[in-house]
C-alpha cells in the first residue's frame, strides 16, 4: 500500500536506502513532488543525489525502500515500464547520439510516442531556446547547448515528473536565467520537476521546496529561505556556520 501522501504526489520516495558494499550512498531518504512544483535537491559532491535519481528511474536497485509514481509503486518495475507512467530524467553526464543531429536526438525520444516527426522535434528545440542549432551534429554543439538537446528529448514524452541531474552545467549566467524561466514554465503546465543542481542561487530562486543530502542522507528540507538559513545546511556546504545564506546572490548589497 502506498503512503497517504502519495496518492496525491507525483513523485513520492519512501525511506530509501543503497549501499555499495561497506560504503552507505542513502540512507532512508524521503522527498516528494507535487504536479505544479519545482523541487530542489542540492548537497554537496558525492552526496548521493545522482544515485537517488537512479533509484527513481530503475538504474539502480535500492537495499530498502519505496518509489511511488502518482500512487503507484515503481519500486520493482524496469525503466522503461516507469517511463510510460509519465517519468523522464536527463543524466549529469550527457547521454546522447553525438553522431546523429540535435533534432534526430530529439525524434528518438520522440518515437516512444508514435510522433517522431522532424517539425515536432524541432518545436521542442525551440521550446528550450536552441531552435537554430536543429541541424547541428551533437558533437559540434557547446556542453551547455547538448544538455539543451537532452532536456528537449527528456520533454518529447510529455512527462508528469521530470528529473534533471545538473541541466545548467555549461551554461552562461544568460542562459541559466532563461532556463530557470523554463523551468517554472514546465511545472506551471502542471508537471513535478525535480532539480538538482549545483547552482544554489538559481535552485533558491525557482524552487517551491528544496532538499538538501548529506553523506547520502536528509540533512534539511523545507522553503528556499528556511533551507537557505539553516546553520546545519550551511556547514555542510561552508564547512562553518557562518550565518551567510547559502544560494544567496553574491553580488547583492546587504
Amino acid at each position: 500500500m502506498p503512503p497517504e501522501s502519495a496518492a496525491t504526489a507525483a513523485l513520492e520516495v519512501e525511506k530509501v536506502s543503497v549501499r555499495f558494499g561497506g560504503v552507505a550512498a542513502l540512507t532512508d531518504v524521503s522527498l516528494r513532488a507535487e504536479p505544479g512544483t519545482v523541487t530542489g535537491l542540492i548537497g554537496p559532491n558525492g552526496a548521493g543525489k545522482t544515485t537517488l535519481f537512479n533509484v527513481i528511474t530503475g538504474l539502480q536497485r535500492a537495499d530498502k525502500g519505496s518509489v511511488f509514481l502518482a500512487g503507484t509503486e515503481v519500486t520493482r518495475k524496469r525503466t522503461h515500464r516507469r517511463a510510460r507512467l509519465g517519468l523522464a530524467r536527463t543524466f549529469q553526464r550527457l547521454e546522447l547520439f553525438s553522431t546523429l543531429s540535435a533534432t534526430d536526438n530529439v525524434r528518438v525520444g520522440l518515437e516512444a510516442t508514435g510522433r517522431s516527426s522532424a517539425s515536432a522535434a524541432v518545436g521542442l528545440l525551440e521550446r528550450v531556446g536552441i531552435g537554430e542549432d536543429a541541424s547541428s551534429p551533437v558533437s559540434s554543439l557547446p556542453t551547455g547547448s547538448a544538455r539543451l538537446v537532452e532536456l528537449a528529448r527528456a520533454l518529447s514524452t510529455d512527462p508528469k515528473v521530470l528529473l534533471l541531474d545538473e541541466p545548467c552545467s555549461g551554461l552562461d549566467e544568460r542562459e541559466t536565467d532563461t532556463l530557470g524561466r523554463l523551468l517554472t514554465s514546465l511545472a506551471s503546465e502542471g508537471r513535478a520537476v525535480v532539480l538538482v543542481e549545483h547552482d544554489t542561487e538559481l535552485v533558491m530562486r525557482v524552487c517551491d521546496r528544496v532538499h538538501v543530502l548529506d553523506f547520502g542522507e536528509v540533512i534539511a528540507s523545507g522553503t528556499p529561505d528556511e533551507v537557505r538559513t539553516d546553520p546545519v545546511v550551511q556547514e555542510a556546504y561552508l564547512g562553518q556556520s557562518t550565518g551567510a545564506p547559502v544560494g544567496a546572490d553574491p553580488t547583492a548589497q546587504p
